[in-house]
């Protein structure tokens, strides 16, 4: 199974990327850097510079309603900040 589960496509993370030429994918928890640096270059075929990762835990929510309080719980991810080299670009809308 892959390492990559999706890409990230946020308002902070087109900015990021038009500016410093970044991408950001959510990632398997237990995936390191050189696994993430392999499968990105091998799936979207660039050189990747650097990967910087980011462990987010989940959170605990809870809403009012008219049952009453209903209690959750976030998801727990890992995110993934690639780095490409000057002139190379990944293009997540291109199948659409």
């Amino acid at each position: 199974m892959g390492i990559i589960i999706k890409p990230l496509v946020t308002e902070k993370m087109t900015a990021m990327t038009d500016k410093l030429n970044r991408f950001g994918f959510i990632v398997r928890p237990e995936a390191n850097k050189l696994e993430i640096k392999k499968e990105v270059e091998a799936f979207y075929n660039v050189t990747v510079i650097s990967v910087n990762t980011v462990k987010y835990s989940g959170k605990n929510k809870s809403r009012y309603t008219k049952a009453g309080i209903i209690n959750g719980r976030t998801n727990a991810y890992k995110k993934a900040i690639v780095a490409l080299k000057e002139g190379d670009t990944i293009d997540f809308y291109s199948n659409i």
